[in-house]
């Protein structure tokens, strides 16, 4: 796996551990289908949260939250409703909301964690 991947990965990993820290409940990770990858599905107060996770090193080019733009924002909402219409008997007919968790410093253990709650 190359350096930036395990990188990546290591944030993901940081990412769950701050959003169960939140009161956050995991319910999928790095889901896939034809139309692309989510991060994270967790699910709070009784909504589906899918959830971006942006890793970097520093924010020299540019903020993670910079990364999510609108034509990323429309994939993470096909990707959320698929993940939905999949996994019918959790998500039911709760509300869906898109999140975006950002990890920034050069090891993800100890970096700075910012968190989007409601990407519209």
């Amino acid at each position: 796996m190359a350096a930036k991947d395990v990188f990546g990965r290591a944030g993901e990993e940081r990412a769950v551990l701050y959003l169960n820290t939140q009161g956050y409940q995991v319910l999928d990770r790095n889901w896939r289908c034809s139309q692309g990858e989510i991060d994270i599905v967790a699910e709070k107060d009784g909504m589906i949260c899918v959830v971006e996770v942006k890793t970097r090193r520093s924010i020299a080019f540019g903020h993670p939250f910079d990364a999510v733009d609108d034509r990323k924002r429309e994939r993470l909402w096909r990707l959320a409703y698929a993940w939905c219409r999949s996994h019918s008997e959790v998500a039911g007919t709760r509300m869906l909301r898109l999140e975006v968790v950002g990890i920034i410093g050069p090891d993800p253990v100890r970096a700075v964690v910012e968190h989007l709650v409601d990407l519209r």
